[in-house]
């Protein structure tokens, strides 16, 4: 099993190759989103997040629509919805497969450092984060419904 988060490359929205390495020596929180989801608005929550620790903790959103067919869009679609709706700034990334045989390595990765409750790897929904030290460890695993104020109780020692 790989060791960090840096060893794997994404293509952003764009359709451009980002090498993980590129965020070393920042906290991560890396979320799969969707536009048409019940935990939707969860994107203004990330996004203050991102501008609260701007420059320490960066916000990776993942659409999926592998949830109840929530992120149907194409990246511009995403993009300008999450641009015009939520006025996100946070780096977002090309639509993945986080379930089943076409899961993003990334993904696979993310599961296996993290398992869920009782110990399942599967996501279970959007909006399900992974939270990632500066070291590019997975240290912990966050339902969707888990709020932003949680997350930011847990980042203090992460930052120091």
């Amino acid at each position: 099993m790989s060791k960090s988060v840096y060893e794997y490359s994404v293509k952003n929205i764009d359709g451009q190759e980002v090498n993980l390495s590129q965020y070393k020596d920042k906290v991560l929180l890396i979320v799969n989103v969707a536009s048409k989801c019940g935990f939707t608005p969860q994107y203004k929550d990330l996004e203050q997040l991102f501008e609260e620790y701007k420059g320490e903790v960066v916000v990776l959103g993942f659409p999926c629509n592998q949830f109840g067919a929530q992120e149907p869009g194409d990246a511009e679609e995403i993009k300008n919805f999450c641009s015009l709706t939520y006025d996100v700034k946070f780096p977002l990334f090309d639509k993945i497969d986080v379930n089943g045989k076409n899961a993003h390595p990334l993904y696979s990765f993310l599961k296996e450092a993290k398992p869920g409750l009782l110990g399942t790897e599967a996501i279970k929904w959007n909006f399900t984060k992974f939270l990632v030290n500066k070291k590019g460890e997975v240290v912990k695993r966050y339902a969707p419904n888990d709020s932003i104020d949680k997350i930011k109780k847990d980042l203090a020692p992460f930052l120091a």
